[in-house]
């Protein structure tokens, strides 16, 4: 067994542990949510339910292994060969108001590179689960992208950032500039869902800005390992501190590429009368 699969089973157990967490906590919450600083960026005593589980899980069996986690921070060396990237709820919002999009995230980063990547959808009963050059799975058979070739014919995802009412570059003028161009953009709450959701091919393409490596780490891997491609808005490599991600099912790529960059500001738009 090569250690992608090991790392993979692993992640597999803490994924299911933290889902069984928040199946717990839904529709129990009452006054337990709190704001994080910014309006709208929500936390709850499930998040860092589910996060204790997925901590205990990972440093059992990976005590040298250092944690980038949406709730804890970094934890351990951060120079690590290995790092793991949690969101134990991704679509915290969605969760307060059970709305049914949300999931635990966890995915590893090899020298930098995401490696491994489940998203468990506890909701749902859907566990995404993906390794470089193992595949992607959605419990536990094969997925690939969509075969749609042209941006018309596409149904695109989208998310917006907890900034949005404090900028111009708040993916506004994005949204609508697609929306016209394509069958239709749709914003699920959940950049981790959203990626294996273009992974098995029910989306075609996804892009949003502000987003942590916690929210799209493991949705990389599974995107790439089932036919997809994952770049910057304007084409260039993906850099994972960047905060921007264009994921598709590699035939819109260049197409969508294109738009997102030549998309007229937000501030024109408010110009014309």
């Amino acid at each position: 067994m090569t250690n992608l699969q090991i790392f993979l089973d692993i992640a597999t157990e803490a994924a299911l542990a933290a889902g069984a967490v928040l199946q717990g906590y839904l529709g129990k919450l009452e006054d337990a949510i709190t704001e994080k600083g910014r309006p709208g960026d929500l936390v709850t005593v499930a998040d860092k339910a589910s996060e204790a589980v997925i901590l205990e899980i990972l440093r059992r069996h990976f005590p040298e292994h250092s944690i980038l986690a949406e709730e804890s921070g970094k934890l351990g060396n951060q120079d690590n060969q290995y790092l793991w990237a949690i969101d134990p709820l991704d679509g915290t919002t969605n969760f307060a108001h059970q709305y049914s999009a949300f999931a635990v995230s966890i995915g590893l980063l090899v020298d930098g590179e995401p490696q491994v990547g489940v998203i468990y959808d506890p909701f749902h009963n859907e566990l995404f689960r993906a390794a470089t050059g193992l595949g992607a799975t959605r419990n536990r058979h094969s997925i690939k992208v969509s075969e749609i070739s042209e941006l018309s014919k596409s149904l695109l995802v989208t998310g917006f950032a907890y900034d949005r009412r404090e900028t111009l570059d708040n993916n506004y003028a994005e949204f609508c500039h697609l929306t016209h161009l394509t069958q239709g953009v749709r914003r699920s709450g959940s950049a981790a869902l959203d990626l294996a959701y273009v992974a098995c091919g029910r989306v075609d393409g996804y892009w949003e800005r502000g987003i942590s490596p916690w929210d799209v780490v493991a949705g990389v891997v599974l995107l790439r390992e089932a036919g997809g491609k994952v770049t910057a808005y304007n084409g260039t490599s993906f850099q994972i501190a960047s905060g921007r991600i264009l994921a598709t099912n590699g035939n819109i790529h260049n197409h969508l590429s294109h738009e997102l960059v030549e998309v007229p500001p937000l501030s024109s738009w408010k110009s014309r009368r």
